[in-house]
């Protein structure tokens, strides 16, 4: 089963405004099981490497 997400931000005035648009994501079967949160990977952590 295939879920909606939608990805927007709101000010401190409470407008929102959308980073992206609805898109169709799958979730995982199961989550890895980890002790801690998995390095970053965008373009700022990632030094624009990508």
């Amino acid at each position: 089963m295939a879920m909606t997400i939608k990805v927007y931000e709101v000010d401190r005035h409470g407008r929102t405004q959308v980073i992206r648009p609805k898109a169709e994501v799958v979730p995982l079967k199961a989550a890895p099981q980890k002790s801690a949160y998995p390095d970053c990977e965008c373009d700022r952590c990632k030094g624009g490497q990508r």
